[in-house]
């Protein structure tokens, strides 16, 4: 497999993120992380809330500014969730799901397509299995996760033939996601969830794909999770 290059990952200071940084290390590339925490791992950072657009295009920039702007591909890992009946999630932990999820994605994409459109790159976007499928008390994640399905692939018709476009939606993964969630809302203790080095691997296998050739739709979940189908 050949170097990713240069490679833009949110969320990449934990969980799916900071997997893929490992495996974008070891594959020979260059991880560029914009995380709301500090990551652990010495990569080329910028703390950023994805909440703030203008904020997350400037990281953008900054990072590919670092790189000699050069930048080969982008995962969007980053997430969040709000769990609870509609009428009991607060409007702004409501509206903060969507923003971080979905229009924190679109800001990093829109701030790094003029760089990608140059290298030819790969966008790879990170929805989940309830990006498809829907569960009860999880309205604003669905939203988002929906939406980021949406987008990608409109995203991918607009620049076919220019950037690699490609929509990865992950089972649940052992990952501390689930941590601050009330208890009735986290996976059971044998629930099967997926190891976020396997996923990450196949976000590799997505970023390095030649020029036009694309995997437009990723599924990856352990196999007895029961999200999928």
């Amino acid at each position: 497999m050949n170097s990713p290059g240069n490679v833009l990952i949110t969320g990449g200071a934990s969980g799916l993120g900071a997997a893929t940084v490992e495996a974008v290390r070891q594959a020979g590339g260059r991880p560029l992380v914009i995380d709301k925490t500090e990551p652990s791992a010495p990569v080329d950072h910028v703390v950023a809330d994805l909440a703030d657009s203008a904020a997350t295009e400037n990281a953008v920039e900054e990072l590919v500014r670092r790189a000699d702007n050069h930048l080969d591909g982008v995962f969007t890992a980053a997430g969040i969730d709000a769990c609870g009946p509609l009428g009991s999630v607060s409007t702004k932990d409501w509206e903060r799901v969507v923003h971080v999820n979905l229009l924190g994605t679109a800001a990093v994409v829109r701030a790094a397509l003029p760089h990608l459109e140059r290298t030819h790159g790969t966008v790879v976007t990170c929805s989940s299995t309830l990006g498809v499928r829907v569960a009860g008390d999880a309205t604003a994640y669905c939203a988002s996760k929906y939406g980021v399905v949406g987008f990608t692939k409109a995203l991918a018709e607009e620049t076919a033939g220019r950037v690699g476009v490609t929509l990865l939606i992950p089972g649940g993964m052992h990952t501390n996601f689930f941590n601050d969630r009330d208890e009735q809302y986290k996976p059971p203790p044998d629930a099967k969830l997926n190891q976020p080095e396997h996923v990450a691997r196949t976000v590799l296998f997505a970023l390095s794909q030649p020029p036009g050739c694309e995997v437009r739709e990723l599924v990856v979940c352990a196999s007895e999770e029961g999200s999928w189908p």
